[in-house]
């Protein structure tokens, strides 16, 4: 066991005495140590009640034979984090969180991990942490939030807060109603109701082989959820004796089936972010040109919020991810995962409950997946799009550009009326680097939406977008802004032409006019300093993940 170097023979008497200062016995000392990375706090709605889910991994890894070691992670409220100088904060997180388990893993030893997570950008970190370290690794998401509920409507939360903002700025509803879905929209724990970024990363983690089945959509606070864990923790001890690591199950079809399941389910554009930066730190090499390969073949099976009107509860009655997986199992790679079996032996498991919630693949919602990935003079490196939340009038969109260099700036000419119908936003200056730290623009999405704008106006950035995002939002554009891309170059009333189904963004200008612009420009300064300083001179373009490059 790795633990060996620090609690075996006399020379490692100091070590051991550590330990025993904790309580352990001498019995429990000749076992595996087994960390439990938990990223428990009181701030995220998804993280509040994992001292419960912690109390059934430790009576797993216990049973198990081995003896459980918790220790804190960072986590971020990305909704709490909205709109303000927070968000600038929740992708350089991700970083952070991979570092933490880096840290407490080789520092201490440990035979194994077991990663409790929920949230946006602490699972795509910690995974990234499991890559690294590469020591047997089991993730335990702590599961989507239940479904508000007003006056017999279902709600959830970026509809129901976030878009009931800019439907009561436009006296579509009452201060007394905005005040009843602040309290209704999410009624406990859990992560937000539909496939936002950390639902989808979820759905990501149980495709990609490192969560049991079922893990991903079993709701949060239910007895469901804790046999999970505890039979994570169990688990757990089988994978450190056969020295099963997390590279052994995150490998290209791995990461090659996770993309699948993605576009199936119309997630988030972060996972473009995330699962590339997971595949580097499992030393996989996932250029971003892949979602759209596996995006033009792999349909839409479900319609979930914020495009469709579904629930993850409702994919979890449905039969959850391994229903997913046997809907697409002609498609997919047989891949081993930490279960101990494959992914087509659970495939092969598994039943579709409700085949209007989850389509077959000859009636699917749409015939392409979630994410689609366009190019051209805007974006020479490449742009996302989750096109399964584009109205049919706004595939196709050509109009002028009002440009903004902040997301502050660009939001007071939402919320004036500055925009109208036919209108292209830009927002720039919000990338990894120039931002830094990439910030979602969901307030200006969700008031274009509340405004009922979302198939008339576009809306461009080399910012990113909340899972919760939906309407013709284009975001990554790589090279960003502050790296001199053609993003930088806009002049208000340029003239912008989108083509999803071709994949292209452009601008209507010649290369000798972009040129001339480029000549001319100068990088805006910005003052910076702390994590904020570091991350900007470390991190990667959107187009690679965002991870560091030293």
């Amino acid at each position: 066991m790795k633990s060996d170097k620090i609690k075996t023979g006399v020379d490692n008497a100091p070590h051991k005495a550590m330990f025993y200062a904790t309580g352990i016995t001498k019995e429990e000392m000749n076992k595996p140590f087994i960390g439990v990375a938990s990223s428990y706090n009181d701030i995220i709605p998804g993280h509040v009640d994992m001292r419960i889910i912690e109390r059934f991994i430790e009576k797993g890894v216990h049973a198990g034979g081995g003896w459980p070691l918790i220790f804190g992670v960072p986590g971020i409220c990305d909704g709490i984090a909205m709109g303000h100088e927070g968000m600038y904060y929740s992708l350089p997180s991700r970083e952070i969180i991979a570092d933490t388990i880096e840290f407490m893993a080789k520092a201490h030893a440990m035979d194994g991990i077991v990663l409790l997570t929920n949230c946006d950008k602490i699972t795509p970190g910690m995974l990234m942490g499991a890559g690294r370290v590469n020591i047997p690794a089991i993730v335990v998401t702590a599961g989507p939030m239940h479904s508000g509920n007003y006056k017999g409507r279902r709600l959830s939360y970026v509809r129901d807060t976030f878009e009931a903002v800019a439907r009561y700025n436009e006296g579509l509803i009452s201060e007394e109603e905005v005040k009843e879905l602040e309290c209704r929209a999410c009624p406990g724990g859990g992560s937000c109701q539909g496939l936002y970024t950390a639902n989808t990363m979820a759905c990501v983690t149980e495709a990609l082989g490192m969560s049991l089945p079922g893990c991903a959509t079993a709701l949060n606070g239910t007895a469901d959820k804790k046999r999970i864990a505890f039979n994570s923790g169990k688990q757990i001890i089988n994978l450190v004796e056969k020295n099963i690591t997390p590279r052994e199950i995150m490998n290209h079809k791995a990461f090659e089936n996770a993309i699948m399941v993605d576009m199936a389910l119309g997630g988030s554009t972060n996972t473009a972010l995330h699962i590339p930066a997971i595949a580097h730190d499992a030393g996989v090499k996932l250029p971003l040109e892949v979602f759209d390969e596996l995006s033009k073949k792999t349909p839409h099976i479900t319609n979930i919020r914020p495009g469709g009107d579904y629930f993850m509860e409702d994919i979890d009655y449905a039969g959850g991810i391994p229903a997913v997986l046997k809907i697409l199992i002609d498609r997919l790679h047989d891949n081993n995962t930490v279960s101990g079996k494959t992914i087509k032996e659970i495939a092969s498991g598994a039943q579709v409950y409700d085949s209007e919630v989850l389509r077959s693949l000859d009636r699917p919602f749409h015939s392409e997946g979630g994410i689609a990935v366009l190019k051209g003079n805007l974006a020479p490196d490449g742009s996302v799009i989750k096109q399964t939340a584009v109205g049919e009038n706004m595939m196709v969109h050509e109009g002028p550009a009002r440009v903004y260099n902040s997301e502050e700036d660009a939001m007071s000419a939402i919320l004036a009326h500055e925009i109208k119908k036919g209108d292209v936003v830009v927002i720039r200056y919000e990338g990894p680097k120039g931002g830094p730290g990439m910030r979602e623009m969901l307030s200006p999405t969700s008031a274009i939406s509340g405004m009922g704008l979302s198939n008339h106006v576009a809306l461009i950035t080399d910012g990113r977008f909340s899972g919760g995002t939906r309407g013709p939002c284009i975001g990554h554009i790589s090279p960003e802004a502050a790296e001199g891309g053609p993003l930088a170059l806009l002049n208000e009333g340029d003239t912008i032409k989108i083509n999803i189904p071709e994949r292209t963004l452009n601008v209507d200008l010649t290369e000798k006019e972009l040129k001339d612009r480029r000549d001319k420009w100068t990088k805006p300064s910005k003052e910076l300093s702390g994590v904020l300083r570091r991350y900007s001179m470390l991190t990667s373009s959107a187009a690679d993940g965002a991870v560091y490059k030293y």
